[in-house]
């Protein structure tokens, strides 16, 4: 993505992400499972449901840095997955960015199943 259209969205990425994870674990049509090994919280999974289409969405997963590369984000999908089918969904959705940094979740999706829908989405910063 050009540089200026991603500071238009994202002026500050840390500050995006806070509202982001927040607005995720409190949003009512969303639900929320946490990863913790004794006090510490190694990750999380959130899903929604699209009744009418019978579509389960991870909307977002998310692993500690200090927890990555074991396991958790797999576990935490794997879950969600079954989660989904017992809430009668016929098909899962996932998105993630393109970028190199979010290569590992691609790699994770793919490895359980998921298979890329392609969509061509551009963007122009105007001004």
């Amino acid at each position: 993505m050009d540089l200026e259209v991603y500071r238009s969205f994202y002026p500050d990425w840390r500050v995006s992400q806070i509202h982001a994870v927040e607005g995720v674990c409190t949003a009512a049509d969303t639900k929320v499972w946490v990863a913790i090994d004794s006090d510490s919280i190694m990750g999380f999974v959130a899903v929604k449901l699209h009744s009418e289409s019978s579509m389960g969405e991870i909307y977002m997963v998310a692993v500690d840095p200090d927890y990555q590369r074991q396991g958790i984000g797999t576990a935490l999908m794997e879950f969600a997955l079954d989660w989904m089918q017992v809430a009668g969904m016929s098909v899962a959705m996932v998105e993630t960015g393109g970028d190199p940094g979010h290569a590992p979740a691609r790699c994770t999706y793919e490895k359980l199943g998921f298979r890329l829908f392609p969509v061509a989405r551009y963007f122009k910063k105007l001004g």
